[in-house]
């Protein structure tokens, strides 16, 4: 629900699996949405360990790990 909010323009997210979510974003809004949606996820629960996002870009999503 809270990555939802941080889409932008033309971003949307496709597909969850498990703990990875794959998000559709043209290429111009890749790097704004991805720091968007990291910062999001990070900060979406307090725990007393850090809660650690990694992100990926590709034009599949083999190529994004």
């Amino acid at each position: 629900i809270e990555v939802q909010q941080h889409l932008r323009g033309d971003a949307q997210m496709l597909l969850q699996v498990h703990d990875e979510l794959v998000i559709e974003v043209p290429l111009a809004q890749a790097d704004a949405v991805a720091g968007d949606v990291k910062r999001a996820m990070e900060r979406v629960a307090s725990l007393s360990v850090p809660l650690v996002v990694e992100v990926g870009q590709g034009d599949n999503w083999g190529s994004a790990h």
